[in-house]
């Protein structure tokens, strides 16, 4: 930024007569604004309101040049029940997606949030699998729509996990530690190729109570294996960023054991064994569309 100020020559008498104009110029980049100034004795109080102008102008432009720099965001959500919103009241407007989407669009260098959530009760990695199905195509056209709009970057936040770690139920439970990987790695690596220039944050999931068992088995086996993902995710992030460098990242680890701390932000749901906790009540989808937008947001000012 360059600002000139060039101000008329100051006569010795106050009594000089005005003779001719001479230029005021405010230089911002391409754009160049020109006032005039007579030439004649100019009092401190004029000196003092034409900076002032001088200072209002700048700051305008510079506000204006941040509004223009700032991104819009075009997130897909992918994920099970959770994602959905599961019982909650109003899934179109308290799922986590939902929330996330929001939260984003008060943190600093963000617009406009376009949140797609194409999660799906139930499922686990086997059925987001591509060709497995019609669930990647739930993303794949989400993205397609996406896409449309160049001005806007494409990301993904993927969550998967929970279903894929019950003792039965869900399609290919349980999903032993090695093959959540490799799924995993398929359905990324797919999503990656397919879309250059867009960003993945995998996600961790929740925790859950140790007598979750409702149309699906959970319980603390369940629970164990859960937790046996998490070294697998970190895994493949890491193998990403040689092959995907500054395009892959992982979400906020604390989450899981956030909500292990925080049984009262769940639904209280009757199962086999009792009141479980799975599914997250409105508070609880609100805080984890926090925790999923910090992720996101991390990941678009993480240069790594």
């Amino acid at each position: 930024m360059c600002i000139q100020y060039i101000s008329a020559q100051l006569i010795s008498s106050r009594r000089s007569k005005i003779r001719h104009f001479r230029p005021l110029t405010l230089d911002w980049g391409s754009k160049c604004l020109h006032y005039y100034a007579k030439e004649k004795v100019m009092s401190y109080k004029s000196i003092r309101k034409t900076l002032l102008l001088v200072i209002l102008i700048a700051l305008h432009m510079s506000f204006s040049q941040a509004q223009t720099s700032a991104k819009k965001l075009s997130v897909i959500f992918i994920g099970n029940s959770i994602t959905q919103g599961a019982g909650l009241p109003s899934p179109q407007t308290q799922a986590p997606p939902v929330i996330a989407g929001k939260s984003l669009e008060k943190m600093k260098g963000i617009s406009t949030v376009r949140v797609y959530n194409v999660g799906k009760s139930g499922s686990t990695t086997v059925d987001w699998l591509p060709g497995e199905g019609q669930l990647f195509s739930r993303a794949a056209n989400a993205a397609a729509e996406a896409k449309a709009d160049t001005s806007m970057q494409l990301i993904f936040s993927l969550v998967l996990g929970t279903n894929d770690s019950a003792i039965k139920g869900p399609h290919g439970a349980p999903v032993s530690t090695e093959d959540y990987l490799v799924n995993l790695k398929i359905i990324t690596g797919r999503l990656l190729d397919d879309y250059p220039g867009s960003k993945l944050i995998i996600q961790y999931p929740i925790w859950y109570s140790e007598n979750t068992y409702n149309g699906s088995m959970y319980l603390a086996e369940g629970l164990q294996r859960l937790q046996s993902y998490f070294p697998q995710i970190n895994k493949l992030v890491k193998r990403y960023q040689s092959a995907y460098p500054h395009r892959v990242y992982a979400g906020n680890k604390k989450v899981f054991k956030y909500f292990k701390l925080h049984t009262s932000l769940f639904q209280a749901e009757k199962g086999q064994q009792g009141i479980f906790s799975l599914h997250p009540n409105e508070e609880g989808a609100a805080r984890l569309g926090e925790y999923w937008a910090d992720g996101i947001y991390k990941a678009l000012n993480n240069p790594e």
